[in-house]
């Protein structure tokens, strides 16, 4: 992990926005494993992996409330300026885009047990590459915060393009398939998932933005 050049002469202050920063470390690997459990759930069919992922959401919950907290009362009794203030209000915000991530991947997880007596869809291959498309860009939102790698923040957007297009595409193909047999419920599912998804993306590119602010001090 490359450190972060913080205000020199506060030794105090340096030490507890390291404490802050590993926290949201630990917290982030929490939510790439809960987002892998939410992936095993819906594609390989492993309901084990949605009960695993529903304990690890208290977990994750507990870090963002123990996080948002240590940033609150780190400004209010430190009086931070500059990038140590921009550094603070940036965990804030990053660990919201994370702990929405938990949140989407239980839901994945609720969709993967209600589809779970239907057969597989035709579509879930091509809903698999997406979710992968989504949890690299979680992995390198996580990189880039732990180098403090600005460009590797911005780059992500690219990966999110990736996402979108998946997701029109396999909306148009859920949305308005034809010759439906049977029930309609497995489909209406699978365009739940295939929002969360979206959403995942679009809260790990707003990490990496979050972590060319707090390097940069500009926002994307």
């Amino acid at each position: 992990m490359r450190s972060m050049k913080l205000q020199p002469g506060r030794p105090q202050l340096t030490r507890e926005i390291r404490r802050v920063e590993r926290d949201v470390l630990r917290m982030g690997a929490l939510v790439e494993q809960s987002f892998r459990l939410g992936h095993q759930a819906l594609f390989e069919r492993n309901l084990s992996s949605a009960e695993e992922l529903f304990l690890l959401d208290k977990k994750i919950d507990k870090f963002y409330r123990q996080i948002e907290s240590d940033c609150t009362t780190i400004v209010a009794l430190e009086a931070p300026v500059a990038q140590d203030l921009r550094c603070l209000s940036a965990f804030m915000q990053l660990v919201r885009d994370l702990e929405r991530i938990g949140d989407y991947a239980k839901d994945l997880a609720e969709v993967a047990i209600k589809i779970f007596p239907y057969p597989p869809h035709s579509s879930l291959p091509e809903i698999a590459n997406m979710s992968r498309y989504a949890q690299a860009m979680l992995a390198t939102s996580l990189k880039a915060l732990a180098d403090m790698d600005a460009v590797c923040g911005q780059q992500i957007k690219v990966l999110d393009n990736e996402v979108d297009t998946a997701y029109e595409q396999l909306y148009q193909t859920l949305a308005y398939q034809r010759d439906i047999e049977g029930f309609v419920e497995p489909i209406l599912l699978l365009v739940l998932a295939i929002r969360f998804l979206e959403r995942m993306a679009d809260h790990a590119t707003n990490i990496g933005q979050r972590v060319a602010y707090i390097i940069t001090g500009h926002r994307a």
